[in-house]
């Protein structure tokens, strides 16, 4: 009923169903969701909230449904093949498109989610959208964000390496990446002070994907890349809105 009322159908005799609903979802689609996201963003900077402060590049995985298959099926499956055994239906139900990735010693299933927020309002710029396999890296020049007014880039140390490094300076960005120690050649004391003081803006970006795991969780129940595209990038947009309100009730004024 709380919803109902959310969506001003109170009085309504024809509330659409689940199935309406996501036939609807389908209609818009990936790039639909795309043109979402970019229209929250073109309200923001109507309203003033211009990504200030820094800009922070992080990446979190998204957890899908882990798929269950037999050796034969995997092998199939390697060589781009479907089982023949398999029925339309069950063809449907099966997700080839997420991948496995190992984090901090444990297996992950599903997907990632690369974003870039500002410091100064934690709001969401940039969206990148992949596989789970996919390294952290390959996003970071995809969601780099030209219309930040600060030069200064923070991430973390998945992202660091000579080459962006040499470019970052080239583009006139400030470096704030974390260096990341080798066994064989550990970090100094002061590159560990450094890495410590941009953890402290670094960490800004938690907030923000604590705050989406908030809204239901970052766990994806949809099958293919496509779909999963499409719920990551409508988690960024909707997050934006929320943020965006909680900005005007805390008097947390554009300038």
């Amino acid at each position: 009923m709380s919803y109902q009322r959310f969506c001003g159908l109170t009085d309504s005799a024809n509330i659409p169903d689940r199935t309406t609903i996501w036939t609807f979802e389908n209609r818009i689609g990936e790039a639909g969701a795309k043109a979402l996201f970019d229209g929250v963003e073109r309200q923001l900077l109507k309203q003033g909230y211009i990504a200030r402060g820094n800009q922070i590049i992080d990446a979190t995985l998204v957890p899908a449904p882990k798929q269950h298959f037999t050796k034969e099926d995997k092998e199939q499956i390697k060589q781009d093949a479907m089982p023949a055994n398999w029925s339309p239906a069950k063809r449907r139900q099966k997700d080839l498109d997420a991948t496995w990735t190992k984090k901090h010693g444990k297996s992950h299933h599903g997907y990632k989610f690369s974003i870039n927020v500002d410091k100064r309002y934690k709001l969401i710029r940039k969206i990148e959208t992949d596989t789970a396999s996919t390294h952290d890296s390959q996003h970071f020049e995809a969601v780099l964000d030209p219309g930040n007014t600060s030069r200064d880039v923070y991430a973390d140390k998945g992202y660091p390496s000579a080459e962006r490094e040499a470019k970052l300076k080239v583009t006139g960005y400030r470096n704030h990446i974390q260096r990341k120690g080798q066994r064989n050649h550990p970090l100094s004391d002061c590159q560990e002070r450094r890495n410590r003081h941009i953890a402290k803006t670094r960490a800004r970006v938690e907030h923000v994907f604590g705050a989406i795991a908030q809204m239901g969780g970052k766990l994806v129940r949809i099958v293919g890349q496509a779909r999963a595209n499409f719920a990551m990038t409508m988690m960024a947009a909707c997050y934006n809105l929320k943020r965006l309100v909680y900005l005007k009730r805390a008097g947390i004024e554009a300038f």
